[in-house]
C-alpha cells in the first residue's frame, strides 16, 4: 500500500517538473554551430509563447481557485 502511495506522489510531482523549461530558458550558446536567422526567430517566438502559457496557467489557476 506504502508503495502505491509513494508511486503516485512521483507520478504527481512530474507534472510539476519545470525543468525542462529552465533548461531551455538557460542553456548555453554552442560556439561550434551558429544558427541562422530563421532558427534563432523560431527560438524567440517559443520562448514568447511558453511565457505566455505559463501566464494564462497561473491566471487561471487563480481564477478557479477563488
Amino acid at each position: 500500500m506504502a508503495n502505491s502511495e509513494n508511486q503516485e506522489k512521483k507520478e504527481t510531482t512530474n507534472y510539476f517538473d519545470f525543468s525542462e523549461v529552465l533548461k531551455y530558458y538557460f542553456r548555453k550558446k554552442d560556439p561550434n554551430n551558429k544558427p541562422n536567422l530563421n532558427l534563432r526567430m523560431m527560438h524567440g517566438i517559443n520562448k514568447i509563447s511558453i511565457l505566455l502559457f505559463l501566464m494564462a496557467l497561473i491566471i487561471w489557476t487563480i481564477r478557479r481557485l477563488m
